[in-house]
Formats: C-alpha cells, structure tokens, sequence
C-alpha cells in the first residue's frame, strides 16, 4: 500500500520533468477562426449578424434556413412564396432581432426593435440601403450588424463595401470587419 503511494507521488513529478525539454513559445496569430456556411439540402440559408453577449459585442453569423416547398414547376420557393429579396429580406430579418434559440444562445441586437422600411440598391459600387430611421448614432455594433448582412447578402466574402442611408445622415460606405 504504502508503496503506491509513492509512486503515485512520483508520477506528477516524473510528467512534470518530461516536459523539462520544451521551450516556451511567443503566442503565434494565425488570424480569424474559419467559418464554414454550410446549408443542409432542400434548403436555402441566409446570413444574418448578431452581437454576442459573451464576446464583447463583437458580431456572430448566424444562419436562418428557409424550408423549400415544391411548387408543381421543378422549382422550389421557400414558404410557397416568390423567392427572398435578398439583402432586403436579410434586413428585414435582421432588424426583427434575434429568435427565441439564438436569444438563448447569448446572442442580441443592437439595432431599433421596430418596423423598419428598407430600401436596398445593389451596384457595381457596393451595397446601398435606405432606412427609415436615424443611423449616424447606432453603436458600432450595430453598425457591423447592418454591413455584414447587407454584404453577406451580396457576396459570399463580405468584401461589398455598404452604405446606409437614414432619417438624419449616411454612414458609410464601409466594409464588414468580421
């Protein structure tokens, strides 16, 4: 008995000095973590941009599926509908803030949780949306919540630069920083 005690007393002692050899390394930046979009068959995803609670307001992609529904002409439109508008519909559901799972999630909005009129114009120059309501005071958050989307729904890098167009000013244009 007593003997297994001591090599159980041994043991870290033998781990600890393997470990002597290697040398302590500076922290190595490999930049942003991957983020892979994967949408499951029959179905069409759209990318929208929440703040993280737990992050320190930085913004987090989530994916919003949309079921297809056969139409009788080979083509499927989700919810029996014609197809989204694109940026427009992402908006729209951006700024009807987060579900109920990604509310649990940790995830919120930074953006005014009311009914918003949203105009947008895709061009060779980016991404142009129109709001109606003020927008040269949200929080950066919010900002990138609305860049991020608009460009996500233009292209799949969120390259496009965006400009939003409100009530009392531009912001804009700009890049998403995620």
């Amino acid at each position: 008995m007593r003997r297994g005690r001591v090599l159980g007393a041994l043991l870290p002692l033998t781990l600890l000095a393997a470990g002597c050899g290697i040398r302590a390394t500076e922290v190595v930046e490999a930049g942003e973590p991957a983020i892979v979009q994967v949408a499951p068959a029959g179905q069409l995803g759209m990318v929208l941009y929440f703040v993280s609670s737990s992050t320190a307001s930085r913004v987090m992609p989530v994916v919003r599926y949309a079921e297809w529904v056969e139409n009788g002409s080979g083509s499927g439109l989700p919810y029996g509908e014609k197809p989204p508008a694109g940026a427009a519909k992402a908006l729209g559901l951006l700024f009807a803030g987060p579900n109920r799972a990604e509310r649990d999630a940790g995830l919120r909005s930074e953006l005014p949780d009311r009914r918003i009129k949203i105009g947008v114009e895709l061009s060779a120059q980016g991404v142009r949306v129109a709001l109606n309501t003020q927008v040269t005071g949200l929080s950066e958050p919010a900002r990138q919540q609305l860049f991020c989307t608009a460009a996500q729904a233009r292209t799949a890098d969120r390259g496009e630069a965006v400009t939003v167009t409100g009530t009392d000013g531009v912001i804009g244009p700009a890049r998403c920083a995620v």
